[in-house]
């Protein structure tokens, strides 16, 4: 047996919004929109991995998502030229990411991050 993908599924009445808060934020493509469920997809190919976590490191909660980005800096620009609620700072992390937390219009709490190197 093999897992072929492992989907995040963000609870929200409001599945317009939050399709749009990360279509902008990470240029997220629709692939389905049935109105009670949209799916967005990079198109770009990833490990399967699930994380268990007692905490989110350097004293941080245990993130809803997390996002892994080619260019944090500039994620992070956008999400703050969009007024994004920023709950962790923009921060080198000792384990080698580049990383900052942030709300979405769900409330869910989500990290985003690069590998640095």
């Amino acid at each position: 047996m093999a897992v072929k993908r492992i989907v995040a599924n963000i609870a929200t009445e409001r599945v317009a919004e939050v399709r749009a808060f990360y279509s902008e934020l990470l240029g997220l493509e629709t692939a389905m929109d049935m109105g009670w469920i949209a799916t967005l997809a990079s198109g770009a190919q990833a490990l399967t991995q699930v994380s268990i976590m007692s905490e989110g490191g350097s004293g941080t909660p245990v993130p809803d998502l997390s996002i892994e980005v080619d260019d944090v800096d500039a994620t992070y620009a956008r999400a703050q030229d969009m007024g994004c609620d920023i709950a962790y700072e923009l921060t080198d992390e000792p384990w080698g990411v580049r990383r900052f937390y942030l709300r979405d219009p769900a409330g869910k709490l989500v990290n985003i991050l690069s590998h640095k190197g």
